[in-house]
């Protein structure tokens, strides 16, 4: 494997639409949510490292998943489990990563990818990183992996590539926010743009090259502990300083404002699996196009539906259509699908 290839996971999120099972304790990256035999970041980490030296692979996390991720990726060590000690979106936790990196290779290019997400054709995705990683290699292009649209979905960011551009590796022209479904409608029809999966490959010098022209005052902050970093005084720095940090995403921060960013169209089906509804999607389903994650049931009158449990745990339905049915602890959830894009909501009035 090339030394010079390394991965930043991100492992910091909450999955808030995947409540009840996902919870700010334990959010949906550390289960099994395709009852598969492995959680989303276990199947994540061992997709990359297909490709990337397992010791090459950073994961980037809140400081209180840190026990999970030992718990779960044995093979990792802790000095590859990047702690934030506060949440302040992608640019920030992306730009510390980076600067470990270069002082550990600055020949280093990287792959940043979510930890949650379900990919099929694993062999097309390690073709798609290799092309990526071998142009960044050469030229000091920032990329991303676009997803090829398969309807005018209003959950996705879109990106929008040159149309008169014909190479297999297309110049960004824009990114765009999560559309209405109008909007979403003519991007399709369009034919020039593809889904943000946020998957971003770069070497480590164009990174950091982008950060200090775009976010001088973030890189400034971030380069003031750049000797203690991989050394037992970095924590000391990074729990002092790192909240000072602009709460900004990698997109705003440097992809909207670059002019050297290009996207490859994938060429692996890819899920965000965001909501139950996109889970469902990718689950085997019965005649009536039911999905069952655990669960021992007895359906009659019923589609359209998913429902998830423990193992094992016996539920009858009679007479839903299109409903979410989660059994979680002390919390069954039992919602329109149609409503799916509420639940976040609804949980903050849990709390509140």
């Amino acid at each position: 494997m090339n030394k010079n290839y390394y991965a930043i996971l991100m492992a910091g999120g909450i999955g808030s639409r995947f409540w009840p099972v996902s919870t700010r304790e334990f959010p949906k990256q550390f289960h099994d949510m395709l009852g598969s035999g492995e959680t989303l970041i276990q199947k994540t980490f061992s997709r990359l490292s297909q490709i990337i030296p397992k010791e090459n692979i950073l994961i980037l996390t809140h400081e209180s998943y840190n026990e999970l991720i030992l718990e779960q990726l044995p093979m990792v060590k802790q000095d590859q489990i990047v702690l934030e000690p506060a949440m302040r979106n992608t640019a920030a936790c992306i730009l510390y990563a980076s600067l470990k990196i270069k002082k550990l290779n600055p020949n280093a290019v990287m792959v940043v990818a979510p930890s949650d997400h379900w990919i099929e054709d694993e062999m097309q995705f390690v073709a798609n990183l290799q092309r990526s990683f071998d142009l960044c290699e050469r030229e000091g292009t920032l990329m991303t992996l676009g997803i090829l649209p398969t309807a005018p979905n209003t959950g996705y960011g879109y990106i929008e590539f040159d149309k008169l551009d014909s190479r297999s590796i297309k110049k960004v022209v824009q990114f765009r926010e999560k559309p209405d479904f109008k909007t979403a409608r003519r991007f399709i029809q369009s034919r020039n743009y593809l889904w943000n999966a946020g998957i971003f490959i770069w070497s480590v010098q164009s990174i950091l090259k982008a950060f200090e022209e775009f976010q001088p005052e973030m890189f400034a902050l971030f380069m003031e502990g750049y000797e203690v970093y991989n050394s037992d005084k970095e924590s000391a720095f990074i729990q002092e300083n790192y909240p000072k940090a602009d709460n900004i995403s990698i997109d705003y921060a440097i992809m909207e404002n670059a002019k050297n960013v290009y996207v490859l169209p994938a060429t692996f089906d890819w899920n965000d699996l965001g909501t139950w509804g996109s889970l469902h999607e990718k689950l085997p389903k019965d005649d009536n196009n039911n999905a069952v994650v655990n669960a021992a049931v007895l359906l009659q009158n019923a589609s359209n539906n998913i429902i998830s449990t423990a193992v094992g745990k016996q539920v009858i339905v009679d007479g839903l259509d299109d409903y979410i049915i989660v059994d979680k602890d002390s919390v069954l959830l039992i919602y329109p699908k149609s409503k799916e894009q509420e639940i976040k909501g609804i949980v903050s009035q849990l709390k509140s």
